[in-house]
């Protein structure tokens, strides 16, 4: 800079001009004239000053008056007071510059800077050491500070001073600064005192001589040549970093305007600059103030220190020095070192625009370091500078709030345009700002230094000599070894107290260089040169082995967490280095190798500290981390989790180590592929979880976990897929050659199954671990880890739980089911633990990890049914569902005799579990091996209400009325009976269908009373049917006549006796009148003879003229019965119409079976709206997508109007997170309450005849047609995503406040009957829970009105916004404006919650997840949102690198765990269950039928 310019060092260090005339005389002689003469002087000035003064009233009188003063400075420190009268004088006469006093002789006046210049050379004797010792410093330092001092105030407020005169006064300071400081240090002497004032008035004044006289180039080029001989003062270094602050701090306001992160200094530092400074001037100054140290590498040199002439006369004189390199106050260098490696840094920083560090728990727990450097207690410096000093030093970066736990130039943070908000994020590192320049610039600035000092101390061997280990590499060259034999020097510097080494400062240029690196810009380009030098020092400070340095390692650690996803060109050349590093940080528990055996002392003689701490922090402990260790093991762990994805990305591609060179007597060294580094980093999470105690990174390392397990299973997935297409295909044409071959030769070989996927599947199964593997593993590392370690901790107990859920969802051949049953096992045992703590102990967090436990036991049940099939794991999960419902459990022993229900005494841990475990019985006995069911996982319930269930039933009802009796059954169920048959039924029997209404659902069932199986076809009718008779035949064959005989034949030949001829005969006895009767009667007999032969003729001609069988002879089966009351029926069968069902049980009011008043006018309403609450929970996460440099929220809307507008990952992305739905007729939870929840009557509502647009680039999902839905066993979640041409929006979709009051002025005029308890009821201050206070109706997209629910129905939580935002420039994440996207992120639950938010702003509630694709096609994840207790949820994890197959999935559950995590930390919220459980109770306390048992059984024979 100054190569052709001359120095004026020589004329500095002549003595001309500082000598007087008395020297010529013997010391006596001039020693008595000077104390008579400045005694006579001193006087004057303090009695009569004005007469002495003016006493010397010519040239020559002046001139002989100075030539005395001159020689009087030079007097020894035992002639203090002589010399202190001469200091009081030239004090006076000074004055001249600015106002003169009384005192100052004319002919000064009249020439003041012509005197001023003598004078400034008479003074610098004043500074000049004495051979007196260090007995009268402390009197020789007062009188230089007021020296100091006046020519501060000269060079301040004189405006008569010429530019000879300030180059005098500029060559006056260089003069005394060189005579001090640039010889050795001894310890106590006056270099040692002033040494730091010395060089903060120098460089004050030389400021102020800018503004007013800007200096030559050869007094630039003087002062930089000397402030390098001063280099071995640790205060000109630390003065050299506070005036570069100082000037930074203005140069950064010129450069980038207010909008730059202002660079906080010190009050007392302000005023250094003068404030007339030209901006041009400013910048040249501060240039050349940067470079007046020379290269601050030098430092770690102590030869090239040395080299000086003061130095090599010091060695020469001395009898103990003998190298100048050896001296002893060079051991002072590391620590000076350091110091000028944290002043560059901070400028680094401060260029960067990075803000401070946050204020972490952790950094305020760890343990502080103390003071490096303590200065001497004989300082005399002023307090006034001493206070300076603490604003001196740099701002410390923040990687090192541990070790510093303070720093005076700080930058303050941007504050917020009305546009965007400021969004927190999980990573504790400072954040550069978007108005920072390039690294390119900012490493020709200050890239030259850095990549020296990261490398300082080392020796790169010659490529040809390299040998194959890189441990060999380089070798360390070994710091100066100072003598120790002699007295003087060991009572003089304690070695035991300095550092040997200068590790602290290459440490700290490394974090330096890592910081600027990783903050590159998206695009932005680094010179090859710099990056191919910037992992060259990487690589020397991540070495392991013989060569490691650990705080080196350290510093890169803390400092390069962006290194492998800032899209650096060939930075995965570092990745088996980075690995290497990571295997000695994360197993160690302690990271005792991290820290310092002991702490080094400031300078004796520097009177300050080299680092900013507070007051009462001078203990020194004995072992001190070289950074806070929590924080260093937390950006292990996210270096780690931004490599994970690596492996199975690049596969078998390899990586070239940049210290591994071929030579040509030794083979090829064998070669890194990413896929090798697989295991090794699965072993490192592995290990990392085991020795883990900080709460954050354990939670870090799980989200890790469970992407290795995902990104595992997937590409098995893939790969299997692939390998049975690829089989399919070779089967197929091998079976086309092997035909053709056989009609040729006849024969055909066997065919071969192995194809190149399934050997390659083969070789990564035997070799690394498969998902399975890893699964398992996981497994029982999470699960011991949880019951010994975690059971406290909320967070990691709660990210625990999320990981095994997430483990249970992954689709995965599970091999052996052992495995699924021992983690069902753990966590029913831990769900034991937990409500088995002693009653002290039980608390809200605790009972949100049993929550949290019980959900994680569903999710496994659901997803492996199987288990149920298991006697020993049923039995398991139903006794812990007993322990969460009653509190305890039937047999605590296999031993014990079971303790039946009615015997115990309901203790449940809280209502909460109890509530969580009953939902988990009601999943066990309902939907374990049946979800998803019929309706699809879009709907646990029947889609089927009283209005479809009469579209398809026969008969018709009134008008306005549904034919349905509703009875509540134990008070939680209500049942709608319709007694009619459905249309599709043709038996006449009894026929129920049944509505059944539960705090799980809607249910809707069939049922018949059926006598007989259906395999008859008849039905019913086929026991009551005549079989028929057989039909008569008309030919009964020949007819005989026959005289029918009294007695058989053969009596007639029986001869007649005696005996026979005793009794008469008829005639014989008959007399006259005897006779005419019998005649009579004879007659009598003919005549009824030919009657009943007329008669019998007349029969049978009737007989003959009917048919056959007779109707009315013929015996016939009774009517069957076509009217029924099956309700009445059915409830009795069932039991419930019992005296005892009918009236109150003793421990409850109500009955076991109520009936509802159906007829009231609101009854309906209620049940709609009990209808309207949701049994899982439902989520929306809306998607956004943000090209370069896009701020405005049009622009962001407009992108996702065309595919072209969007990268195709993106699109890819969408269809990962869930499957499309028609919004009109989707069951389930759309992004929004008005199109939600439809049921099958709703079908036909809907106009979709719309054909739906293809090639947009995701405004197909916007809501208005369709949306991505995702659902499961508990929760439902709808991905929308917003575009321009929506047709509804926040506004049309929000009611105002008007509608609001009005629906709940129409609720409290059509509220009838008691109304609940407050302690049961869902509704918001004010709000009554009937039909009126459903909210506006609201216009849908497609232009069907549908009234929203009521404010109590949408009250169901907290209001959790999750938005997925994909940039394509990181940079973008700065800027992006939350607050004005938030309105398109309406669900119409909005209005509800907005209550219970009033004054927040509306983006400190929101979760922001950042997508940004890099150049190695992975996706960077970037995770914002609201600080809170429960916040961080897993598996994303801020700055986590993801997969492109895995990336879908981990955003899904992500948002998932995000919103549930949310609701455990909400007091006010219920699960659906129990709100549709209070639903149903303040429904049966209103529509209640109070009647007595005989008006109960009068009803149900009447019709409804």
């Amino acid at each position: 800079m100054y190569s052709e310019w001359a120095s004026l060092q020589s004329c500095v260090l002549s003595d001309a001009g500082s000598a007087s005339v008395l020297h010529t005389f013997p010391e006596g002689v001039g020693r008595e004239v000077a104390c008579s003469v400045v005694r006579h002087l001193a006087h004057g000035l303090t009695h009569a000053g004005a007469e002495d003064g003016q006493k010397l009233d010519s040239e020559q009188q002046v001139n002989w008056t100075m030539e005395v003063l001159c020689y009087g400075l030079t007097l020894p420190l035992s002639d203090h007071e002589t010399l202190r009268d001469c200091v009081n004088v030239y004090s006076d006469w000074l004055t001249v510059l600015t106002t003169p006093k009384t005192s100052v002789p004319k002919p000064i006046q009249e020439e003041p800077n012509k005197y001023a210049q003598r004078m400034f050379k008479h003074l610098h004797n004043l500074f000049m050491p004495r051979s007196e010792g260090n007995t009268y410093v402390d009197k020789q330092a007062l009188m230089c500070h007021r020296i100091l001092r006046t020519t501060q105030n000269i060079a301040k407020e004189s405006s008569v001073m010429t530019q000879q005169t300030w180059e005098g006064l500029l060559l006056f300071l260089l003069g005394i600064n060189d005579t001090l400081l640039a010889p050795p240090t001894a310890q106590g002497s006056i270099a040692d005192q002033l040494c730091d004032r010395l060089v903060s008035v120098l460089f004050e004044i030389w400021l102020v001589g800018c503004a007013r006289c800007f200096p030559s180039p050869p007094l630039w080029k003087t002062l930089r040549e000397m402030c390098t001989t001063w280099r071995h003062h640790a205060a000109m270094v630390d003065q050299w970093n506070r005036f570069n602050i100082v000037l930074t701090s203005k140069v950064l306001k010129i450069m980038y305007g207010p909008d730059f992160p202002e660079l906080k200094i010190a009050e007392e530092d302000i005023s250094l600059v003068p404030i007339d400074m030209a901006n041009e001037c400013m910048v040249q100054t501060w240039f050349r103030f940067l470079h007046v140290l020379g290269n601050p590498v030098d430092l770690s040199s102590p030869n090239v220190i040395s080299q000086t002439p003061r130095f090599i006369h010091m060695a020469m004189i001395s009898d103990v020095v003998i190298d100048p390199s050896h001296h002893p106050c060079l051991k002072r260098l590391p620590a000076i070192f350091l110091r000028a490696m944290k002043g560059i840094s901070g400028l680094v920083d401060a260029f960067l625009g990075m803000s401070p560090p946050r204020e972490t728990e952790e950094l305020d727990s760890a343990p502080t370091t103390p003071q490096v450097f303590r200065g001497s207690s004989a300082s005399t410096t002023p307090p006034g500078s001493r206070k300076n000093v603490r604003s001196f030093i740099p701002s410390i970066s923040g990687k090192d709030k541990a070790e510093f736990r303070k720093s005076a130039p700080a930058i303050l943070p941007r504050q917020p345009s009305a546009s965007s908000v400021s969004l927190s994020s999980g990573d504790q590192h400072t954040v550069p700002s978007p108005c920072r320049p390039k690294v390119n610039s900012v490493l020709h600035l200050f890239g030259a230094w850095l990549f020296d000092a990261g490398l300082a101390g080392c020796e790169l061997e010659p490529t040809q000599k390299r040998q194959g280990s890189f441990s060999s590499m380089g070798s360390r060259r070994s710091s100066a070894v100072f003598p120790s034999t002699s007295q003087d020097v060991a009572a003089t510097v304690d070695s035991a107290e300095y550092p040997e080494t200068y590790e602290s400062g290459r440490a700290e240029a490394c974090g330096t260089l890592c910081r600027i690196f990783c903050s590159k810009r998206s695009g932005e380009e680094i010179l090859p040169a710099y990056l191919s030098r910037f992992y060259l020092v990487l690589a020397q400070g991540l070495q392991v082995g013989r060569y490691c340095s650990r705080e080196v390692m350290a510093k890169i650690v803390v400092n390069c967490t962006d290194l492998l996803r800032s899209d650096l060109k060939g930075v995965d050349v570092l990745l088996p280095r980075i690995v290497d590093a990571l295997e000695i940080i994360l197993p160690d528990r302690e990271l005792i190798k991290f820290r310092r055996s002991s702490v080094s002392p400031d300078l004796a003689s520097s009177g300050q500290s080299a680092f900013p701490f507070p007051l009462g922090l001078e203990q020194e402990p004995a072992v001190c981390p070289y950074v806070n260790q929590i924080e260093l093991r937390r950006s292990a762990i996210q270096l780690l989790l931004s490599i994970l994805s690596l492996p199975l990305h690049f596969r078998d591609l390899q990586i070239q180590d940049i210290l591994k060179t071929q030579t040509h007597d030794t083979d090829e060294p064998e070669q890194n592929t990413f896929l090798s580094l697989k295991l090794r980093m699965v072993n490192l999470l592995i290990g990392s979880l085991q020795c883990e105690q900080d709460s954050d990174n354990t939670q870090m390392i799980l989200g890790g976990m469970l992407l290795c397990v995902q990104d595992a299973a997937l590409l098995e997935e893939a790969e299997l897929q692939a390998e049975q297409a690829e089989l399919q295909e070779n089967e197929e044409s091998d079976n086309t050659e092997k035909t053709a071959d056989q009609e040729q030769k006849g024969t055909v070989d066997a065919p071969d199954h192995e194809t190149p996927a399934s050997k390659l599947a083969q070789a990564l199964y035997s070799e690394y671990d498969s998902a399975y593997g890893l699964f398992v593993r996981c497994i029982h590392l999470v699960c011991q880890r949880l019951m010994s370690a975690w059971k406290t901790d909320l967070n990691v107990s709660l990210a625990a739980l999320e990981l095994l859920s997430g483990l249970a969802k992954v689709k995965i051949h599970i091999q052996d089911v052992l495995e699924c049953k021992r983690a069902v096992k753990w966590i029913c045992d831990y769900i034991g633990y937990q409500c088995s703590r002693p009653p002290p102990n039980h608390s809200r967090d605790l009972h949100s990890m049993i929550v949290a436990a019980f959900h994680c036991l569903t999710v496994w049940l659901v997803e492996h049914a199987y288990l149920m099939e298991d006697k020993e794991c049923l039995q398991h999960v139903l006794e812990t569902v007993e322990l969460g419902i009653s509190g305890s459990k039937s047999k605590v022993k296999a031993s014990d005799q079971p303790k039946y229900k009615g015997d115990k005494e309901l203790k449940p841990a809280s209502m909460r579990v109890k509530d969580t475990a009953e939902a988990t019985l009601y999943v066990v006995m309902s939907q374990v091996g049946s979800f998803p069911s019929t309706s699809g996982p879009a709907s646990l319930c029947t889609l089927l209400n009283e209005e479809a269930i009469m579209k398809y039933a026969r008969g018709s009802s009134s008008e306005g009325s549904l034919p349905f009796r509703y009875f509540v059954i134990d008070r939680n169920i209500i049942m709608g009976i319709l007694e009619q048959p459905l249309g599709n039924e043709q038996d006449p029997m009894p026929t129920v269908t049944v509505l059944i209404r539960t705090p799980y659902g809607r249910h809707a069932w069939t049922m018949q009373h059926r006598q007989l199986s259906r395999q008859d076809r008849l039905g019913s009718r086929s026991a009551l049917n005549d079989p028929g008779r057989p039909i008569p035949m008309a030919d009964v064959g020949i007819h005989h006549d026959v005289t029918h005989r009294n007695f058989p034949e053969e009596v007639d030949r029986v001869p007649p006796t005696k005996a026979d001829l005793s009794i008469p005969t008829l005639q014989q006895i008959t007399g006259e009148k005897l006779r005419q009767e019998l005649d009579k009667l004879r007659a009598l007999m003919e005549a009824q003879v030919r009657y009943e032969t007329d008669i019998n003729g007349l029969t049978e001609q009737r007989i003959a003229g009917t048919t056959f069988p007779n109707s009315d002879t013929e015996c016939k089966p009774p009517r069957i019965v076509q009217e029924f009351h099956p309700s009445r029926l059915f409830l009795s069968q069932l039991g419930f119409l019992s005296l005892d069902g009918l009236r109150s049980a003793p421990n409850s009011p109500l009955p076991a079976l109520i009936a509802l008043d159906s007829k009231t006018m609101t009854f309906h309403l209620d049940i709609e709206l009990l209808d309207s609450i949701p049994v899982r929970s439902h989520d929306t996460v809306f998607i956004f997508y943000v090209k370069h440099g896009q701020k405005t929220t049009a622009d962001i809307l407009n992108n996702v109007e065309a595919a072209e507008n969007v990268q195709p990952q993106f699109l890819e992305f969408l269809r990962s997170l869930g499957w499309p739905v028609e919004v009109g007729r989707h069951p389930g939870w759309t992004g929004h309450v008005s199109t939600s929840w439809k049921l099958a009557v709703d079908d036909d509502v809907f106009d979709d005849s719309t054909p739906v647009a293809d090639g947009t680039g995701g405004s197909l999902f916007n809501g208005d047609k369709q949306v991505l839905y995702y659902g499961d066993i508990s929760s439902e979640v709808a991905f929308v995503v917003p575009s321009g041409n929506r047709l509804g929006n926040c506004r049309d979709q929000l009611p105002d406040k008007q509608a609001v009051d009005r629906s709940s002025t129409q609720s409290d005029i059509m509220t009838t009957g008691p109304g609940p308890s407050r302690n049961l009821t869902l509704e918001l201050a004010g709000v009554d829970p009937s039909p009126g206070a459903v909210g506006p109706d609201t216009t849908s997209a497609h232009g069907r009105k549908r009234q929203l629910p009521s404010r109590a129905n949408m009250h169901v939580g907290p209001d959790t916004k999750v938005l997925v935002i994909w940039v394509e420039s990181y940079d973008d994440i700065e800027n992006f404006p939350l607050e004005d996207l938030l309105c398109e992120c309406t669900t119409g639950m909005d209005y509800a919650s907005s209550t219970s938010s009033l004054g927040s702003r509306p983006g400190m509630e929101a979760f922001v997840i950042f997508i940004h694709p890099l150049k190695t096609g992975l996706f960077r994840v970037n995770m914002h949102g609201p600080a809170g207790r429960v916040s961080k949820a897993i598996p994303l994890v801020d700055g986590m690198v993801v997969s492109r197959r895995a990336l879908g999935a981990l955003v899904r559950q992500t948002a998932i765990n995000i919103c549930h995590r949310r609701r455990l930390d909400t007091d006010t919220y219920q699960p659906p269950h129990i709100r549709r459980k209070i639903k149903i109770q303040e429904i049966v306390t209103k529509y209640r039928n109070q009647m007595s048992e005989p008006e109960f059984y009068t009803g149900l024979f009447h019709d409804v």
